[in-house]
């Protein structure tokens, strides 16, 4: 047969579940113009032409699919939706403009007045003020539990609890929620179980294969990986997200085409990403144990955890983000954070450049003395998102913040 003659085979239709999870991240999703662009393009448009006003009244009705208004139909956000779903196992993914629009597109979209919610006490500080300060104005009510034992959730049950929130692992005390257990707690008494998988991304651990009915991330964080944008998702099944749409598409909480163009660059490298954070984490933790000025580290992958063998069970890895407490107090932390000359003094994690800072007075700084207390952020604690710098650098840099204390 003549080369002239050969006729390609179809081409393959993403999400498949012919691939592997690195495939998926490259290619689930590629929405291509006809142009013949390699890369994925980008829609910056408001809005779309028809070629006629019965073409227009089809599609905002709903009896044709296209595209209508970027608030809630673009290209290239359906792209990265698609490629979030795939990766995540979902049926379906929404956009959001950050990590705490999409915490409150998710409880907006399924809570009314008169629900309760059982939110774990270790999660990111802002998700604490949005459930205690601001939902509460909405008559939903919320309880926070120790995350770590199933029973604590199981005692919180009230007759009208809907919804189950985590964040595993949570940040920045590294503490795990036995999903599958929780989720089992959830649904005996017809509720959700939603979890925060940012810590780990769908790279290293999966919620929705172990019961969690939602997945919700900042992908501000790893999904991007280079701190260049800011942005959220929520990926579940497609009766909760039809809802968690329909709120995107009236409040507006929508995603950008270039931030959306951006986190889909951003997941093309994220199963590489996640096993060299994962790695250099566990090198560092392994370090900071041994050295005189630090009283304790919080990491799952350290035998010493309380919690290794449960990490072991549902994640593939055990992340880039680890805490230790220095030897003094607040001032030592803050001596500590200040003598290292290389590692950004910064609240976000994630990125290929480490990251440091203090959570009792940036990340959780909000929290009140006694939440703070519970969750154990004390003033001696020290966050560090191990970047991708060389292993070696990085330990010197952290030695010149013990030498400091």
């Amino acid at each position: 047969m003549s080369s002239s003659s050969f006729e390609r085979p179809e081409r393959i239709q993403f999400p498949s579940d012919e691939f592997e999870f690195s495939t998926l991240a490259v290619r689930a999703g590629q929405h291509r113009t006809g142009e013949g662009e390699h890369n994925d393009p980008i829609y910056p448009t408001s809005s779309f032409v028809y070629s006629s006003a019965r073409e227009a009244a089809a599609k905002f009705s709903g009896d044709e699919e296209g595209n209508i208004y970027s608030r809630f139909t673009n290209p290239t956000v359906i792209a990265f939706e698609k490629r979030m779903a795939a990766l995540e196992g979902g049926d379906r993914a929404v956009a959001t403009s950050s990590g705490m629009a999409a915490i409150l597109s998710t409880c907006i979209a399924l809570l009314q007045q008169g629900d309760h919610v059982i939110c774990s006490r270790s999660v990111f500080g802002s998700t604490v003020s949005l459930f205690e300060k601001y939902l509460s104005r909405t008559g939903i009510s919320v309880t926070f539990v120790d995350p770590t034992n199933p029973d604590n959730w199981a005692a919180a049950v009230e007759p009208n609890t809907k919804l189950f929130f985590m964040e595993t692992p949570s940040n920045p005390l590294a503490e795990l929620t036995d999903i599958e257990a929780v989720s089992a707690i959830a649904h005996a008494n017809e509720a959700l179980l939603v979890v925060d998988n940012c810590f780990c991304t769908p790279a290293l651990q999966l919620p929705l294969t172990q019961g969690a009915d939602i997945v919700i991330h900042s992908a501000t964080k790893y999904l991007d990986g280079q701190g260049r944008c800011v942005g959220g998702v929520v990926v579940g099944r497609e009766k909760e997200m039809e809802e968690v749409f329909g709120f995107i598409r009236t409040g507006g909480a929508c995603m950008s085409p270039f931030n959306a163009w951006i986190f889909m660059k951003g997941l093309e490298t994220l199963d590489i990403r996640m096993k060299a954070h994962s790695a250099s984490a566990m090198e560092m933790a392994t370090w900071l144990q041994q050295q005189e000025g630090i009283e304790k580290v919080h990491y799952s992958g350290l035998t010493t955890h309380p919690q290794h063998e449960l990490a072991k069970k549902q994640q593939s890895g055990f992340g880039g983000v680890l805490s230790f407490e220095v030897k003094g107090d607040r001032d030592a932390a803050w001596r500590f954070i200040d003598a290292t000359r290389m590692i950004s003094i910064t609240g976000n994690l994630g990125d290929v450049k480490s990251t440091i800072t203090h959570p009792a007075t940036t990340t959780h700084g909000r929290m009140s003395a006694e939440a703070k207390s519970e969750a154990g952020i004390k003033d001696n604690l020290i966050r560090v998102s191990v970047g991708l710098e060389a292993i070696a650098d990085l330990k010197n840099d952290l030695q010149l913040g013990l030498a400091a204390i």
